[in-house]
């Protein structure tokens, strides 16, 4: 049987069909293919099959080597042939989604597909071995059992074995082995001193009426449940309040301590138990954050003699951004991040552990997969949740089996874990802002969270034992009143704070009164504020700043002589280098900062003190170094389909000029300019004729590109002529065509 050459069954497909190829399989397109022949051979090569099959589901993916099991890469076969091996079900939609991609073509009763199918897609297409001709009448009724369950297993596939029966060539009356005697029958194939591999002849046989095995025809069930849109919506947004919270503390912590970049790349392992202990979460969380805020460009490493992780410069923007800008800013890193933090805790091939920000998590098709789980779930009605993640993954693998790698279904789950997390996800649906991330992008999700969250409360209620209740998100001057005299106990929906003695001398430090704070708890307060409050702030208002410290490098004042000459008595004081200059004097050359730490970490209470006599708050805002801007992941160009036709009639254009001049082409010659040349002889002669001729060029961007132009004006170093796809003039300075060729005449 003899069918068309894919070239040929290409220049007879219609404009569309070729624009929705090359829209299939984009990387057919670039660079432009010069004719259909160059087309051809790029739709046969290896790498772009391969590529082509990563969106085909498993129907689709076995029809395809249901093709190789007939040979169809060396001599086309029919439908009818195929369909017999399916049996019932029907492989006309499919083979028309291979055709459509260009991975068969053909009419029905010639079916063709590329000869690099059968590397790119599977060496043992449906699990069965290599053709063995000679097998085809082979008879298996006089087989023992043993012998019998060998070629079943093997069947089953894959069609190879490991063995040491196969080290040397027996007879049957020597052979001791199942295996041995196989061979002595000649059933199995020695393909070297440890292989045996069964021929495809022979599993045909012993699978009997299911020679393509197991065929998964529809995607797997997803069970799935309503869940109340508003309680999806909530969950998600308390999530990604209490992301933000965590982000701005890891990013406070890491301003005043940045930790080290390891030598190999990452954050260690003490750190990130440190800063899970800070934070209050377990380390996957913590190590989820760092990849997050690195992502989003707040941290960056400083790359020096010993490089850091310190916060960028963009972190102060994003400290005074409105809740829902924050999230949104995160979210889209974790959506961009081309790394799989899953990993982090494992141990690489040499049995390394993998730490947060190590290279070896690089992965740029990361950000891909994990829009397609997103995009999945999306799908489903707003509200429609997933009972277990791992059936989602079962789906997905249907539909894409060659996507993702061997971490196919674990990226699902860690995918589904993380979303949860940022927010994006809740309950194991989608929230509202997170569709709407996927969709129209961070502002919009940012806008559509702010509009979902509840506004901002501007109360608190104080309760007796110190413990201050937020009943929502505080508005964030009060937030940050709050955080300055109390320490948060517990967050959620509603977060607890606690006032301690050690809180109150902070927001003293600060530069707040006593009067500050018992107002700031009078007017904010739903609730009477306990007398308890009222005597812890009162009696930390008596021992602060009773001490005051200036520069000398730095000095000490007390109107109390007894306490300086205490202070003066401590061991603290000879190694903060305190001499008395007066009664009520002391002097340090260390600096004000340092000195005062000390005498806190001594038990004294002591307060910075200005030139006017006012306290001084000291505390340090943190280190910052220069941005460097979110890694990005790169975006395809996605070409329009003017573009793609465009294309298309360049192809044919190029078919035409193939058969007018022999599939030659004019170059210019490199002494153009100094006399006559072909390439100028050839345009002449077109504008002479009114023929079209398909010229290569370069434009002033240094691109090549192509267009087919009828001549009219050829001299002065310039070609003029009509652009025959736009019906433009356009002008072409001579030295930049780089070849040229008639194109062959439509005219009737």
């Amino acid at each position: 049987m003899s069918g068309t050459t894919l070239a040929e069954w290409l220049r007879a497909q219609d404009d569309t069909a070729l624009v929705a190829l090359l829209r299939a399989r984009p990387d057919l397109a670039t660079p432009p293919p010069a004719d259909t022949t160059v087309l051809a051979t790029r739709i046969g090569s290896r790498a772009s099959v391969a590529r082509a099959c990563e969106d085909l589901d498993t129907l689709t993916l076995t029809a395809l080597e249901a093709l190789l099991v007939l040979d169809a890469d060396l001599t086309p076969v029919t439908k009818a042939a195929v369909q017999e091996l399916f049996g019932k079900t029907d492989i006309g939609p499919v083979l028309d989604t291979l055709r459509s991609r260009a991975l068969l073509w053909g009419d029905d009763d010639a079916i063709s597909t590329p000869p690099a199918s059968r590397d790119a897609v599977n060496p043992f297409p449906c699990g069965l071995g290599r053709s063995v001709p000679r097998l085809a009448d082979a008879d298996l009724t006089a087989l023992e059992p043993d012998e019998l369950r060998v070629l079943q297993t093997l069947a089953a596939g894959p069609p190879v074995g490991q063995t040491k029966d196969a080290a040397h060539v027996v007879s049957f009356a020597n052979a001791k082995t199942p295996i041995q005697k196989l061979l002595a029958r000649g059933l199995l194939v020695r393909r070297d001193a440890l292989t045996v591999e069964l021929p495809r002849e022979i599993g045909l046989k012993v699978r009997g009426d299911r020679p393509l095995g197991s065929i998964q025809t529809t995607e797997p069930p997803l069970t799935t449940f309503r869940r109340d849109l508003s309680d999806v919506d909530h969950t998600g947004g308390g999530e990604a309040l209490e992301l933000s919270r965590h982000v701005e503390t890891l990013l406070k912590s890491w301003s005043e301590d940045p930790p080290a970049v390891l030598r190999s790349g990452g954050v260690g392992v003490r750190e990130l138990r440190k800063l899970a202990k800070d934070l209050d979460v377990d380390e996957r969380r913590a190590a989820l954050l760092v990849e997050l805020v690195v992502n989003a460009g707040l941290v960056a490493d400083t790359e020096g003699v010993e490089p850091e992780w310190v916060p960028t410069t963009q972190t102060d923007t994003w400290m005074v951004a409105a809740p829902e800008h924050r999230w949104a800013t995160l979210a889209q890193a974790w959506l961009d991040l081309p790394r799989l933090p899953g990993l982090i805790g494992q141990r690489d091939d040499r049995d390394r552990l993998l730490n947060p920000l190590a290279p070896e998590l690089n992965r740029p098709g990361a950000p891909r997969d994990r829009k397609r789980i997103l995009e999945a779930l999306a799908a489903l009605a707003p509200g429609t949740a997933v009972t277990d993640p791992d059936e989602l993954a079962a789906v997905l693998a249907w539909r894409a089996p060659r996507r993702g790698g061997r971490l196919r279904d674990e990226l699902v789950r860690w995918t589904v874990d993380e979303g949860t997390q940022v927010g994006v996800l809740a309950h194991n649906a989608i929230t509202a802002q997170g569709r709407t991330l996927l969709t129209e992008g961070p502002a919009a999700a940012a806008k559509r969270l702010g509009d979902a969250l509840p506004a901002p409360v501007d109360h608190v209620l104080v309760q007796a034992d110190l413990t201050v209740v937020a009943p929502g998100r505080l508005d964030p001057e009060l937030a940050d009143e709050i955080a300055l005299v109390a320490d948060v106990e517990s967050a959620g929906s509603a977060t607890v704070y606690r006032v301690r003695e050690g809180s109150v001398r902070r927001a003293f430090d600060a530069g707040k009164s006593a009067a500050d704070l018992h107002e700031l708890f009078r007017a904010r307060s739903r609730t009477p504020v306990p007398q308890s409050l009222t005597y812890l702030i009162d009696d930390a208002a008596r021992k602060h700043g009773r001490l005051r410290g200036g520069a000398a490098g730095s000095f000490l004042r007390c109107d109390d002589p007894v306490l300086i000459t205490e202070v003066l008595s401590h061991a603290a004081a000879e190694r903060l280098a305190l001499r008395k200059i007066a009664p009520t004097v002391v002097v340090s050359p260390l600096p004000l900062a340092e000195v005062l730490d000390g005498l806190r970490a001594a038990g004294f209470a002591p307060a910075a003190e200005g030139p006017d006599g006012h306290v001084l708050d000291l505390r340090a805002s943190g280190r910052r170094i220069a941005g460097k801007g979110r890694r990005r992941p790169v975006q395809p160009t996605t070409p329009s389909d003017e573009q793609l036709g465009e294309l298309v009639r360049l192809v044919r254009a190029g078919d035409r000029a193939a058969t007018t001049t022999g599939g030659a082409r004019v170059s210019v010659p490199g002494h153009l300019g100094a006399g006559p040349s072909a390439t100028l002889a050839l345009l002449q002669r077109a504008a002479r004729d009114g023929r079209s001729v398909l010229v290569d060029f370069v434009d002033s961007h240094g691109t090549a590109a192509r267009r087919v132009i009828t001549p009219h004006v050829v001299g002065g170093g310039v070609l003029e002529g009509v652009d025959v796809s736009y019906g433009e003039v356009r002008r072409f300075p001579l030295h930049r065509i780089t070849s040229a060729a008639l194109v062959e005449d439509d005219r009737a």
